[in-house]
């Protein structure tokens, strides 16, 4: 077990289980050179199920949204951890995108987007530092509170 999956353990956290990042149409996870994109993901409980539906300020809390929003980032390690065999490959991560599931009004993004954010420095220290960008929509598939994608750069091999 690498370094960072022992972070992840030590924090209390589970990684949803995972064991193939492709999909008939796309991959969740990509390597290009030494860096890693990561397709949007939901947020999916430790038994790999969808954790959190509905609009931000109608549907959900601020603080409901924030642990969506972890739940995601977390979902899009497993597929990097499936992709790179060890999440210490990962130097640092770069950018961070959430769209969120948001009702007419909600303005607070940033704020539930910092459930991805704060997990990732938890985990990755400063390593985990990155660019963000936190976006209301009026509708995500399957009706997912928030969606997270991710770009990471990688330890040269």
């Amino acid at each position: 077990m690498g370094e960072a999956e022992k972070k992840i353990r030590e924090l209390g956290l589970v990684l949803a289980p995972r064991t193939e990042i492709r999909t008939p149409v796309y991959e969740k996870a990509k390597r290009v050179g030494d860096q890693a994109f990561v397709a949007a993901h939901g947020p999916q409980d430790s038994q790999g199920r969808v954790a959190f539906t509905g609009r931000l300020g109608i549907d959900l809390t601020i603080d409901e949204g924030y642990e969506a929003a972890r739940l995601c980032a977390l979902d899009c390690l497993a597929s990097l951890k499936v992709l790179l065999g060890t999440l210490d490959k990962i130097s640092q991560v770069v950018m961070v995108r959430g769209f969120v599931n948001s009702a007419d009004g909600f303005f607070d993004q940033p704020k539930v987007m910092n459930g991805a954010s704060e997990v990732l420095i938890d985990i990755f220290g400063d390593r985990g530092r990155h660019s963000r960008t936190a976006i209301g929509v009026p509708v995500l598939p399957r009706n997912l509170a928030v969606v997270v994608d991710m770009q990471v750069d990688l330890v040269s091999d």
